[in-house]
């Protein structure tokens, strides 16, 4: 009898964590995503195309493990600081010379980009469709992977690397790395 309801069991975890969105996730028109590159934010606070003083050189080759999302700056929707243990390797971004690639939670993934200055253009990821019984609260992998591809502009500074993307109603999200 298990073997007969385990893989339908199975089917529908897989589907329900590929439908699941949450309500700030952004959903931009191919329209959008194809203008986005020209977003620039006014951050008085932060002048990112002043403090990117490192080549794009400096963040390929190295594993960057997500530390942190901020929304509008204030609302943190991740913090690994918060997390009661670590389950493992999740959340990581990897640069090399045509692509990002990475894990999710627990999808491995891949995506080609483009990078020029403090722009970054991340283009449709791809990725594997395992199912999950680890999510981080308020992150999960399918926001994260939304996140990441309408990323628009990077910096890095004090050895964190930093994505600039914004949600569909133009809430910033600010994505954190670290080594």
């Amino acid at each position: 009898m298990f073997y007969q309801i385990f893989p339908q069991v199975l089917f529908t975890v897989m589907i329900m964590s590929c439908v699941s969105a949450s309500t700030d996730a952004p959903s931009f028109s191919d329209t959008e995503r194809s203008n986005r590159a020209g977003v620039t934010v006014d951050n008085n606070e932060t002048n990112i195309a002043n403090t990117n003083a490192l080549s794009v050189s400096s963040i390929e080759g190295n594993e960057w493990k997500l530390i942190e999302v901020n929304i509008d700056g204030n609302d943190t929707r991740f913090s690994r600081n918060t997390l009661p243990t670590e389950p493992g390797n999740f959340f990581t971004l990897n640069f090399d010379a045509q692509n990002i690639s990475g894990v999710g939670v627990p999808n491995r993934y891949s995506a080609p980009y483009t990078i020029s200055d403090n722009k970054i253009s991340i283009m449709l990821i791809r990725s594997t469709m395992m199912a999950s019984f680890f999510q981080p609260e308020n992150l999960t992998e399918q926001n994260f992977f939304i996140y990441m591809q309408n990323a628009h502009e990077w910096k890095l500074a004090n050895d964190k690397l930093e994505l600039l993307s914004k949600t569909s109603n133009g809430r910033e999200v600010r994505l954190v790395f670290s080594l």
